[in-house]
């Protein structure tokens, strides 16, 4: 397995000692490229379908990161990974208040308005319609041994609702949502304030249904990060996101009509798993208390697009 000594040098940075990653849960590493810091992290197989997609968003006025020049390729591969060289953005960290979540809700409406009408970019396409009910049975296993050690009661009504999303899948997949090209994963830890919002990592581009991707920022924004609240957005904060984003976006009947199913599909999607896979997680009160806030999203309808 390739080190993080041997990336750096690859791109010319010469370091002796084996480099420590800024970032708990992949390989981030932050140094110096002449006067500028700058930051060398991991990027997926389609590399230069997100270069070309998030030079095309630079170009038309958003703040996110796109690869520095060097004399060597960046992007390139190591191994069986692909890595990039970023600027390192200067700024300071989210922590909820009434401007900022105006702001990166702002963010977010600019970016989904720049989408192309199909996936021209060539970037990855949403295609999680099958998950089944076993999954959701040894999910809700998991959950509730982990949730029972850490003597957390688990809403009864969070297995049906999952289990409804399962039986909902098809009838998403085929009802014609408008899809957008995003970056994707679009939460706080990904964002510095420069003061203005200022996307720091688009790596897991993606063609996507644009409420899919809104639902994922109303469920996980807030998700390891330790200046946010270790909550889901309350409801006014949600409407504070949404007036954000609409300043660029006008969603359809359509969105509006399904957004209660595309909020079930993506918890089944991005939070099901979460809850299941780390038990560490639940260890973590504030971790914990995001995911007791998560389950009352899935289980009523006040999270609306209003």
């Amino acid at each position: 397995m390739i080190t993080g000594k041997e990336i750096l040098n690859k791109f010319g940075f010469e370091v002796k000692e084996e480099p420590l990653s800024i970032y708990p849960f992949s390989p981030v590493y932050h140094v110096k490229y002449g006067e500028y810091g700058v930051v060398v992290k991991r990027t997926q197989s389609r590399a230069n379908s997100v270069i070309a997609y998030t030079t095309m968003l630079k170009d038309n006025g958003v703040n996110v990161v796109t690869p520095v020049e060097l004399s060597v390729d960046n992007p390139q591969k190591c191994e069986d990974a692909n890595f990039v060289v970023y600027p390192f953005i200067e700024g300071i960290g989210y922590s909820a208040k009434e401007n900022e979540i105006f702001k990166v809700g702002k963010l977010l409406g600019q970016i989904h308005s720049l989408s192309p009408t199909y996936n021209t970019y060539d970037l990855y396409e949403y295609d999680v319609y099958d998950f089944n009910q076993q999954e959701v049975e040894e999910s809700m296993d998991a959950i509730v041994q982990h949730a029972e050690k850490a003597e957390v009661e688990i809403d009864r009504r969070l297995k049906p609702k999952l289990l409804e999303s399962v039986a909902n899948q098809e009838e998403l997949y085929h009802v014609g949502l408008p899809h957008v090209a995003t970056p994707h994963d679009y939460k706080a830890n990904n964002l510095v304030l420069t003061p203005e919002p200022y996307l720091i990592d688009p790596d897991n581009a993606t063609w996507i249904p644009r409420i899919f991707d809104l639902a994922l920022a109303l469920l996980l924004f807030h998700n390891e990060h330790n200046k946010a609240p270790d909550r889901i957005f309350t409801k006014q904060e949600w409407k504070l996101f949404l007036s954000g984003y609409k300043t660029h976006i006008s969603l359809t009947k359509n969105e509006i009509l399904y957004w209660g199913k595309a909020k079930q599909h993506v918890f089944l999607d991005e939070v099901m798993w979460l809850m299941a896979e780390y038990e560490e997680d639940w260890k973590n009160p504030s971790q914990r208390n995001l995911f007791t806030s998560l389950i009352p999203v899935l289980i009523d309808d006040d999270y609306t697009l209003d």
